[in-house]
């Protein structure tokens, strides 16, 4: 005996077919929603740790902005009171310079020149005098070159010739001259000890 099956067999296969890809899609688009959920909250999970990571790292520099600012201002105060300690040796030290400077310019005279005036002026001294000759003059500026600690750099701004009336008979002839040497600052004044032997002081 022949069976023949009239039902629509094919349609029937073709749906079950299609039911199967319509499920397997959806399947497949589940598991493509739970993938990326889960990289969705991973994401999200590290986005919040680097923002608390910033979050701690923004106070932080915050605090050594702060300790930056507490020490600039040290900083500067630091300056002011070396400026104000500066300033302070500075006029103890410039105290004591016209003593140094006479004290010097007598052991420094040689005998036969006599000063009649001097002049300080910014550190720079203008000294005049007479000497018996050109040589005494020499001399003083060599030993103000090379012997003193307190006086450098002397340099012979004028010398002239001239008479001197000893009595109503007698004249002698002399050297009228005039030295510009500059005073040296405490600070860099060479220790005493180091000096050379002082000349035979004159009269000033």
């Amino acid at each position: 005996m022949i069976l023949i099956n009239l039902l629509p067999h094919r349609e029937a296969a073709r749906k079950r077919q299609k039911d199967q890809f319509f499920t397997q899609l959806g399947l497949f688009a589940l598991l493509g929603g739970v993938i990326c959920g889960a990289v969705f909250t991973w994401y999200q999970r590290e986005i919040a740790a680097q923002q608390g990571r910033n979050a701690f790292l923004q106070t932080e520099i915050a605090k050594l902005d702060l300790e930056i600012k507490d020490i600039a201002g040290l900083q500067q105060e630091i300056s002011a009171l070396r400026a104000r300690q500066s300033a302070v040796e500075n006029l103890q030290g410039d105290r004591n310079l016209p003593v140094h400077l006479l004290s010097e310019l007598v052991a420094q005279l040689p005998d036969g020149v006599y000063l009649s005036g001097i002049r300080e002026e910014n550190r720079v001294v203008l000294l005049t005098g007479v000497a018996q000759s050109q040589e005494r003059v020499s001399e003083l500026l060599r030993n103000l070159a090379n012997h003193s600690p307190w006086l450098s750099r002397p340099d012979l701004v004028e010398i002239v010739a001239a008479n001197v009336a000893l009595s109503a008979r007698e004249q002698r002839r002399v050297s009228n001259f005039t030295i510009r040497v500059t005073l040296v600052h405490p600070a860099a004044a060479p220790a005493p000890a180091g000096a050379a032997a002082p000349v035979a002081p004159g009269k000033v």
